[in-house]
C-alpha cells in the first residue's frame, strides 16, 4: 500500500505535469527545429512567435465566449485554434516578406539571422503587450478535471489523490495527433519530401526544380501552426501572459539542442528530457520517500534540490552539459 501512495503522488506530481509540459516543449522545439533545419538559423523569435499566435487565440475564444458557444466540458479554446494559427502565420510571413528574404537574397552568414531575429523577437514581443496587455490572462474553461485526487481516493482507497487536468490530458492527445500529422505531412507528401531534400542538399533541391520559396512559405506556416498549438496548450495549463513566453525560449531551445537540433525526433525527445528534469529537480521529495523509509529515518526537510523559482535554471545547466559533451545532441542534428 506504502508504494502504491508513493507512486500516487510521484504520478500527480512529477509524471503527468511533466508529461504535459514536455508535449508543450515538443511542439515548440519542433518549431525551433524546422526552421534550423529548412531556413539554416536559430529563430531566437519563436517564443514571441507562440506568445502572438496565442493571443490570437485568446481574444478569439472571448468572443466566442461572449457570443455563448461553448464545447462544454473542454476548452472553447480549441475552436479558436485555427484563428491563432492564420494571425501567426500572417505575422511570421509578413516578417519574411520584410525582413528575411532579404537576407536570404543577400546569402546572409546564419548568425547575421540570428541577430536579426533576436531584434524581431523585441518587436513581436512588444507587439503582444501592446494589444492585449503585460497581465496574466484566463481564457480557460470548461471541466477543470478530468478525476480529481477526491475521486481517485474514494474509488481507490488510497491516502494519495492523483488529480488530472483536462487540459493536461489534452495536452497530450493534441501533441500525439499534431506529431503524427507532422511526420505524415513530412514522409508522405509531395510538399513534404520537398522540404526534406530541401534541408538535405539546397543546390541539388534547386536543379531538381524544388521551388525554394514554396517551401519557405509552407516552412513557416507549419511553424505557425506548431507555435501557436503549444502557446495554447501552455496557456490552458497554466496561464497566459506574454512575457512567460519568452521565458519559454530557454527550455524550448535546451529542447531541440538535447535533442541534436534539426532533427523532429531530437526536438521530441529532448522535451520530455528537460521537462522531466525541470519537474523532478525541483519536487520536494520528502512525501515520496516518506513512504519508503522507515520513521525513524523519515527526512525532516522538503528534500528539494532547487526551488521552483530556478527551474529555468535546469535547462540552462543541461544546455551547457550538452553542449560540452555531446554538441550533436542524443540524436544527430538536421536530418528532417
Amino acid at each position: 500500500m506504502d508504494f502504491l501512495n508513493a507512486f500516487v503522488a510521484l504520478a500527480n506530481f512529477v509524471i503527468v505535469p511533466a508529461l504535459a509540459y514536455g508535449s508543450q516543449l515538443a511542439l515548440g522545439a519542433l518549431g525551433v527545429t524546422l526552421i534550423y533545419a529548412i531556413l539554416r538559423f536559430s529563430n531566437f523569435a519563436h517564443g514571441d512567435t507562440m506568445a502572438w499566435g496565442t493571443m490570437c487565440a485568446v481574444l478569439a475564444t472571448w468572443g466566442l465566449q461572449a457570443a455563448g458557444v461553448s464545447l462544454g466540458p473542454l476548452p472553447t479554446a480549441l475552436l479558436a485554434i485555427p484563428v491563432g494559427i492564420a494571425g501567426a502565420a500572417v505575422l511570421v510571413l509578413a516578417t519574411d516578406r520584410v525582413v528575411y528574404r532579404f537576407y536570404r537574397a543577400q546569402k546572409a552568414k546564419p548568425v547575421i539571422l540570428v541577430i536579426v531575429s533576436m531584434g524581431i523577437m523585441f518587436v513581436y514581443n512588444g507587439l503582444t503587450r501592446f494589444v492585449i496587455g503585460p497581465d496574466d490572462q484566463n481564457f480557460a474553461d470548461g471541466e477543470r478535471f478530468l478525476i480529481s485526487a477526491r475521486d481517485f481516493k474514494a474509488m481507490t482507497g488510497l491516502d494519495e489523490g492523483l488529480a488530472i487536468k483536462t487540459t493536461q490530458a489534452l495536452t497530450v492527445v493534441v501533441a500525439l495527433i499534431t506529431v503524427s500529422l507532422l511526420f505524415w505531412f513530412l514522409n508522405r507528401t509531395r510538399t513534404g519530401k520537398s522540404m526534406r531534400a530541401y534541408s538535405d542538399n539546397e543546390d541539388l533541391a534547386l536543379l531538381s526544380g524544388i521551388n525554394p520559396e514554396r517551401v519557405v512559405t509552407v516552412t513557416w506556416l507549419i511553424v505557425a501552426a506548431l507555435a501557436t498549438i503549444a502557446g495554447v496548450l501552455y496557456g490552458l495549463d497554466k496561464s497566459f501572459k506574454p512575457f512567460t513566453y519568452f521565458q519559454l525560449l530557454l527550455p524550448i531551445f535546451a529542447a531541440a539542442i538535447v535533442g541534436g537540433i534539426g532533427n523532429p525526433l531530437g526536438a521530441i525527445a529532448g522535451g520530455f528530457v528537460i521537462a522531466f528534469s525541470e519537474v523532478g529537480i525541483t519536487y520536494a521529495w520528502k512525501k515520496f520517500l516518506t513512504y519508503f523509509l522507515p520513521e525513524s529515518m523519515a527526512p525532516d526537510g522538503l528534500v528539494q534540490l532547487l526551488s521552483t523559482d530556478y527551474k529555468f535554471a535546469v535547462s540552462f545547466v543541461i544546455l551547457v552539459i550538452v553542449l560540452l559533451f555531446r554538441p550533436t545532441g542524443l540524436f544527430k542534428g538536421q536530418t528532417i
